[in-house]
């Protein structure tokens, strides 16, 4: 099973000491409650190499040896590293085994890095991190120390297994919890939430939930999606959207602003817009399920399969004031 005691030391003498009065207690009720096979794909990140490996974390997420792997080797990390699929954020590179994922994170990464405030030196949470692939692309720009949180069992386990490949690098931590678990600890330079706020009931208290761990001054990065309209509009999806269930509010760009000035934010400003693309979400070999081309209408890729507007994903930066 995946040992959190590392990352309790690494906090200690931390801002984040605070959290260490809930955080072993609540990961203690959680492994008693983790999903059924969480221990098969725990024991698989043990049955991975340990590599002494050359890193790249600036351009792209990537470990190899100055050798490549035999054949044998290559089929053995292949063999396990597909026990955990579906991959869905990525792509990774790890020895010669490019993990093709459902999704170009690279994409977002790039749509994102050149409005952010330099990450070097900071303290970040990132929410709803899936496997943590924008985390290891934080820690290539000089990040401290990355938090994310997220809490399905099987990303946790892919974060672990990319981890183990890249020299077990501890600047990097994925704790499988939500943010409605943590206390308010004020203690994050940057927080990102990518992703999530659509899934959210209450949009409002999770815009709450991600201000209470920001310190003073601290940069909020949501990144989700949006539609087209005027500060009153918002999409509420009468069952699914893009065949997802659990898709409740799709504000328009000022309707969010809105919302983030409401809940206290500071200098709220949209830096980017893009619709989603087949190159950016996509079938591969490292996923078994449907994709975006499966949730458009087949004869108008502007419109969702039960009629609404294609994903659209609006960037919005923001400071705690």
């Amino acid at each position: 099973m995946i040992d959190f005691r590392p990352f309790y030391q690494q906090i200690a003498t931390t801002s984040l000491s605070a959290w260490l009065e809930t955080l072993p207690l609540q990961l203690k009720q959680w492994k008693k409650q983790a999903h059924g096979d969480y221990a098969k794909w725990a024991k698989i990140v043990s049955f991975l190499p340990d590599y002494s490996a050359e890193i790249d974390l600036r351009e792209k997420v990537e470990a190899k040896l100055a050798s490549p792997l035999s054949e044998g080797e290559t089929q053995h990390l292949v063999y396990h590293l597909k026990q955990l699929m579906p991959w869905r954020k990525g792509p990774y590179h790890l020895y010669g085994v490019h993990i093709d994922c459902e999704w170009r994170s690279d994409f977002k990464w790039d749509r994102v890095l050149p409005h952010l405030s330099p990450l070097k030196d900071r303290t970040i949470l990132d929410v709803g991190c899936g496997s943590g692939y924008h985390m290891w692309r934080m820690v290539g720009e000089g990040a401290k120390m990355v938090v994310g949180i997220d809490p399905t069992e099987l990303f946790l386990c892919q974060f672990e297994a990319v981890r183990k490949l890249l020299n077990n690098d501890r600047r990097a931590n994925l704790i499988p919890l939500g943010i409605e678990q943590m206390q308010p600890l004020h203690a994050f330079d940057t927080v990102f939430s990518m992703g999530v706020l659509y899934h959210r009931k209450s949009p409002l208290d999770h815009l709450s939930q991600l201000k209470n761990q920001l310190v003073k001054g601290g940069e909020l990065v949501l990144e989700t999606l949006v539609i087209d309209g005027g500060v009153n509009d918002v999409l509420v999806p009468a069952d699914r959207y893009a065949k997802m269930k659990n898709v409740y509010f799709i504000p328009s760009v000022a309707a969010l602003i809105n919302w983030l000035e409401k809940v206290g934010f500071k200098n709220v400003r949209c830096v980017d817009e893009a619709v989603t693309t087949l190159e950016e979400q996509r079938k591969t070999d490292w996923l078994e399920n449907e994709s975006l081309i499966d949730f458009l209408d087949p004869n108008n890729h502007s419109k969702t399969i039960e009629g609404y507007p294609a994903p659209k994903r609006a960037v919005i930066i923001a400071n705690n004031p």
